[in-house]
């Protein structure tokens, strides 16, 4: 069953109009909370954003690939303590790679907005505009948001015969893996 999930998953960009009901969010809150960590140190957490005038503002959070979030109707700002964890950025990308996951499996549409190292202009980082608006911590970073809903596009599943097969190695770099 999770071969046929990850083929058909996309990013998804427009949604419709329509709120996600509280049990789906539910299960995503649950997927987020189900990710491995290193250690088991769980240093991520999670803001749930469903409020449209939040929405608008969160689109804003860097030049470009973001817009399409103020049409969303929710989305999920994955936050971690640095202080926790020398991996977190790879933690709370397990995390959002989970609801992602998760979305799909419930027939949501899901796309990541990438905010860790990007700049909302030339003087504030993503990161900080977005955890200023949702008033995160000190000492927490937000690292993306994940844009969720009913998809309101539809793209064809990646096909096999189309994966980069050339990038696998057997043994040793340069090595072919053979199908």
């Amino acid at each position: 069953m999770f071969i046929p999930l990850i083929e058909k998953r996309r990013s998804i960009r427009k949604f419709k109009p329509r709120a996600v009901e509280p049990d789906k969010i539910e299960t995503l809150v649950e997927a987020a909370l189900r990710a491995p960590s290193s250690m088991g140190g769980n240093p991520w957490e999670f803001v749930l954003v469903s409020d449209q005038a939040m929405l608008d503002k969160l689109s804003r959070a860097k030049p470009h690939g973001a817009t399409f979030l103020k049409n969303a109707p929710l989305a999920i700002a994955i936050c971690a303590n640095p202080e926790k964890s020398g991996v977190w950025v790879e933690d709370a990308s397990i995390a959002a790679t989970f609801i992602q996951l998760a979305a799909e499996s419930i027939g949501l549409g899901s796309c990541w907005i990438q905010l860790r190292e990007r700049m909302h202009d030339h003087e504030k980082t993503s990161g900080a505009y977005v955890g200023e608006l949702l008033q995160i911590p000190d000492g927490m970073v937000v690292g993306c948001i994940i844009a969720l809903g009913y998809p309101d596009e539809s793209k064809p599943a990646h096909r096999k015969e189309n994966l980069e097969y050339h990038k696998v190695h057997t043994g040793l770099y340069g090595k072919p893996f053979r199908r």
